[in-house]
């Protein structure tokens, strides 16, 4: 009774997904066909990493960069992985094409592996490794995102560096939830300092008297969308200032938007029930969207599915 009612739930939930086909361990199969080993501490602790990468029209952006900072978050928690950079490429590619995916988001997941119960990864032999492609729209939408600030305070740099893109994303979660609970799109999270961090799942951005503003990356994450924004923006002439960064300064400000791989960029339009500009894309956050969405199509760092 009980298979039946989590395969129920299970086709409920994930409709379509369930016949997409996701690499594990060495191996393609269906999703609904997918098993991943109740001792792998992956499971157990939340002891792994991760990347999301993008496909648009049958190219998939910053491939090598998002691999990198994946090999990155191994070496952080004492991880050695047993893949290369170009192994995990052709994987990704192949993913994508057995799906038949122009446009979809990507996961790379990179566990622990099977060990002993217990924290402790001596016993882990073999990191295990799971690859997945999916239709995915933009994480927050296309209308100006409503946010608001989680009592949820991020973590790095005193625990789980933020670098690293960990498997446990408990307090994102948390933080979401309070976002949900009160009826907004997402959350801002602080630092210890009660600076701002990122939201639970992108960098954020300030448009200040023409200039751009960006939380430093003491407790965000190094984001790749982050990085590539800041080099548009650069090369159009904007001034360009990463530092710390307060509530009042998002409060004041002519323009704010977030950016993520899963998100892209997100025009914010309320924070903690201040309106944001004109409540709709400006000038500098318009322009920079239009340059961004040519650069993920037809830019140098483009890698095709053929």
């Amino acid at each position: 009774m009980l298979d039946a009612h989590f395969a129920l739930q299970d086709q409920k939930l994930l409709g379509d997904l369930s016949q997409l086909e996701v690499f594990v361990n060495g191996s393609f199969c269906r999703a609904e066909d997918a098993k991943i080993s109740v001792w792998d501490h992956g499971l157990l602790y939340g002891d792994g990493i991760f990347e999301g990468i993008r496909a648009y029209q049958g190219g998939v952006f910053k491939l090598n960069a998002h691999l990198e900072r994946l090999f990155e978050s191994a070496k952080a928690i004492g991880m050695t992985l047993p893949y290369g950079l170009k192994e995990l490429s052709e994987v990704v590619l192949e993913t994508l094409k057995r799906n038949q995916l122009q446009d979809a988001h990507v996961r790379v997941l990179v566990t622990r592996g099977i060990g002993k119960p217990g924290v402790s990864p001596v016993s882990c032999v073999q990191p295990g490794l799971v690859i997945m492609a999916y239709p995915f729209p933009p994480l927050l939408g296309e209308k100006p995102a409503r946010l608001i600030t989680s009592s949820v305070q991020r973590k790095a740099p005193h625990s789980v560096d933020a670098r690293v893109k960990s498997l446990n994303y408990l307090d994102n979660v948390l933080a979401k939830l309070q976002a949900i609970c009160a009826g907004m799109d997402d959350a801002i999270m602080l630092d210890s300092t009660g600076c701002i961090a990122e939201t639970t799942g992108a960098n954020v951005f300030a448009v200040i008297r023409g200039s751009i503003h960006t939380p430093t990356l003491t407790a965000a994450l190094p984001g790749i969308t982050r990085h590539t924004v800041i080099q548009l923006a650069k090369e159009e002439g904007y001034s360009v200032t990463e530092r710390p960064m307060t509530l009042g300064d998002l409060y004041v400000a002519d323009e704010v938007f977030l950016t993520g791989t899963a998100t892209e960029i997100a025009v914010v339009g309320e924070i903690d029930g201040r309106k944001i500009g004109e409540e709709k894309a400006g000038p500098v956050t318009s322009k920079l969207i239009r340059i961004y969405q040519d650069l993920v199509i037809s830019g140098p760092d483009v890698t095709r599915i053929v």
